[in-house]
């Protein structure tokens, strides 16, 4: 018997969040905000500034880098600006988290279906999982707009069982924000949740109500792993 037929019954399929569970992204999402204070003018901020609010895409970048809010006039204007600069430098510092490629190869090598549900917008999703070459087993991509919802909303997780062919139930999903595992919740998923990835200062992955938590690739590799 292996860990996860002990611990996840039944799973035939492994979905995952993108940004800050399977690529860490925030080198170019923060490059993009801070170059939009550089042509203004304004001095650089560090890469550690933006880290954190990776995971909330140009809302967190945007707030980070000049305390705007996306009720502010100008926030639409700017968040399109953002997009540009993201758009045209991407996958430039983008990489996959250490662990992922062999978590992968494992999922792969048991025959296990995996699949991506992440927020981002098809606009990014599609050229960036095409430009790694991680994602050519991904068996499912939904990306923040391919259904009318995002999460927390369940309707993307239960789109990418339908791609799947499999019941939510049968399914894991995996994240690093909360609204993930509520999700995963709704959706009749068992969760993980992962903390190796953009967690915000006051955020407490043990109040999310996930199955298990997760310091790294590895540890979900050791769930999936022989006992």
């Amino acid at each position: 018997m292996t860990l996860i037929e002990a611990k996840f019954p039944n799973i035939r399929a492994v979905l995952f969040d993108l940004d800050g569970t399977l690529i860490d992204s925030a080198p170019d999402l923060g490059a993009a905000a801070d170059k939009m204070r550089q042509d203004r003018g304004m001095s650089s901020l560090p890469q550690s500034s933006y880290r954190s609010m990776a995971g909330a895409g140009a809302r967190g970048m945007i707030g980070v880098a000049f305390g705007m809010t996306p009720d502010h006039a100008d926030f639409a204007s700017m968040k399109e600006e953002f997009f540009q600069n993201y758009e045209r430098s991407m996958t430039q510092n983008t990489y996959v988290f250490d662990g992922i490629a062999e978590l992968i190869a494992h999922l792969d090598a048991k025959n296990l279906l995996w699949g991506v549900v992440t927020n981002k917008s098809a606009r990014f999703t599609d050229p960036l999982t095409r430009a790694m070459p991680l994602f050519d087993t991904a068996k499912a991509i939904v990306s923040g707009d391919t259904t009318p919802y995002a999460k927390p909303h369940p309707e993307p997780l239960f789109e990418a069982a339908r791609r799947l062919a499999i019941d939510p139930g049968h399914c894991l999903y995996v994240g690093d924000d909360e609204r993930d595992i509520v999700a995963g919740l709704a959706a009749g998923m068992m969760t993980v949740a992962a903390t190796y990835g953009y967690l915000g200062e006051k955020a407490d992955p043990t109040m999310w109500g996930a199955h298990s938590i997760i310091n790294s690739p590895q540890g979900l590799l050791k769930l999936l792993a022989k006992a």
